[in-house]
């Protein structure tokens, strides 16, 4: 019987995971009233659009005209803030960067996989895991996005890493359904970062 292989790498997901994402919150910060944020979640993070700028689709361009469509022409400069400057809002989930970067000294390969648009950067540059990352494949520039396995996929190609060796943490639990499909395990994050720590030496 062949043994299980220890994972070597652990593949984090940015949103809800490495990096707060949320919408409500965002446009919060660029409006005065609830009902004024509630609109602009509404037509820019809450829409359905904002899945085709994540996938490389449609241009940051297109989203903005697309938004500002859906909104009074009040709330046009809102808007534009808003798409300038979320991305510095977005905080670190601090517990998970640190144990990120306990792994990496630990001499586990760090990755991050996300479903995000061209403009990841702005939020990952302030992640304090970004210095210590080995790679990172988002879905706006590979027109490919979680669960399809062949995100999974081209990751562990380009940067030749073994699915069986790979751990893949996600706050969606069809996102890990779709890394498990591609040979990878996964671990649904809700949280939980000591469940998530405990789940990394279980399989080391």
């Amino acid at each position: 019987m062949t043994s299980r292989k220890p994972i070597r790498n652990v593949v984090f997901d940015m949103g809800g995971v490495l990096m707060r994402f949320d919408g409500p919150y965002f446009a919060s910060l660029y409006t005065d009233t609830p009902e004024d944020a509630a609109l602009l979640n509404a037509a820019l993070f809450g829409s359905t659009m904002w899945s085709l700028l994540d996938s490389g689709t449609i241009s940051h361009e297109t989203m903005s005209r697309y938004a500002r469509a859906h909104l009074p022409a009040r709330l046009h400069p809102n808007l534009a803030e808003c798409v300038a400057h979320w991305p510095e809002r977005s905080d670190p989930i601090e517990p998970v960067n640190d144990l990120a970067i306990r792994l990496k000294g630990e001499g586990y390969d760090i990755y991050v996989l996300s479903n995000a648009s061209t403009r990841i950067m702005e939020q990952l540059s302030h992640a304090p895991v970004m210095p210590f990352l080995d790679g990172y494949v988002v879905s706006g520039k590979e027109r490919l996005m979680k669960p399809d396995p062949a995100i999974y996929q081209l990751l562990c190609g380009r940067f030749e890493l073994d699915p069986s060796e790979c751990l893949f943490v996600d706050d969606n639990a069809d996102n890990c359904e779709g890394a498990r499909v591609a040979g990878m395990h996964a671990f649904h994050f809700t949280g939980d970062v000591a469940a998530l720590e405990a789940n990394v030496r279980l399989l080391s």
